[in-house]
């Protein structure tokens, strides 16, 4: 069942993954699309859609890969006139039971060293559910042009007066 929380919830259910794995294609309604907007601080979401690719993997884990497409009309950093964005990212993420996931990310013993960087931790499976409309939501915030820019303007500096 989705999360009424959620501005756009796709809950899969981790024991019924097929072993090949699933492909799924989500796209948004009107109402989820005006959701997204308001979480997201966009003036509108026109377009929104993810595939993904869910594979079951050993010891409870699944790798979850894919793409988020979307059409976001933000306003202008200069203008503020309304500037519509393309976001098209890609969507990479493993899920572990809570139980396989260390508690702090400093937990996790390197073999290159103190100096390597720490890996990415897998997401927890929550109540043996994967959201994949959450996910999608994340990664379609993640993809928006933080100072987005109508073409062609450009920001001119007030003069300042010369002693």
């Amino acid at each position: 069942m989705p999360d009424k929380d959620l501005p756009w919830s796709f809950p899969v259910a981790v024991a019924q993954l097929p072993e090949a794995g699933l492909h799924q294609v989500l796209e948004t309604s009107a109402a989820q699309r005006e959701l997204i907007a308001a979480a997201a601080g966009v003036n509108a979401v026109l377009q929104a859609t993810a595939t993904f690719e869910v594979v079951p993997e050993a010891e409870g884990r699944v790798n979850v890969t894919g793409t988020v497409r979307a059409r976001v009309v933000q306003a202008c950093v200069v203008s503020l006139d309304p500037v519509e964005n393309e976001i098209d990212e890609p969507i990479m993420a493993v899920f572990a039971p809570p139980s396989q996931i260390p508690v702090s990310p400093k937990s996790v013993q390197k073999e290159e060293g103190d100096d390597a960087e720490i890996p990415d931790l897998p997401e927890p499976i929550a109540n043996g559910i994967i959201d994949l409309g959450r996910l999608a939501t994340e990664y379609l915030i993640l993809g928006i042009d933080p100072y987005p820019r109508k073409p062609g303007v450009a920001f001119n500096p007030p003069e300042t007066p010369k002693d």
